[in-house]
């Protein structure tokens, strides 16, 4: 599930991914969510500046993306599928099989 957003986030409730829609490593981010029906705010580092430098400064400056930021705070950049499903599930938001 995907929910747009153009403003940042004023929920710490939300996964939120930092990206662009060309970027490959994005969408498949993003697939990842959607297959375990975890929400997420899409924040498109390509068509809005404020989401940009957000996630510049969450980042270090770099400009690697995905970033992933989870509601605990924890961030990813450009995690693997393992790697986030593993991140996620440490955060509880995985769910119950």
């Amino acid at each position: 599930m995907i929910l747009r957003m153009s403003e940042p986030s004023t929920t710490s409730a939300a996964v939120t991914v930092f990206g662009a829609d060309w970027c490959p490593d994005c969408r498949r981010s993003k697939k990842l969510l959607d297959r375990l029906a975890i929400p997420y705010v899409w924040r498109d580092t390509e068509a809005d500046d404020a989401a940009l430098q957000e996630m510049l400064a969450l980042n270090g400056g770099r400009q690697s993306i995905p970033v992933v930021r989870l509601p605990d705070g924890q961030l990813l950049t450009e995690p693997s599928d393992p790697d986030l499903r593993r991140a996620l599930g440490a955060a509880g938001l995985l769910p119950a099989e």
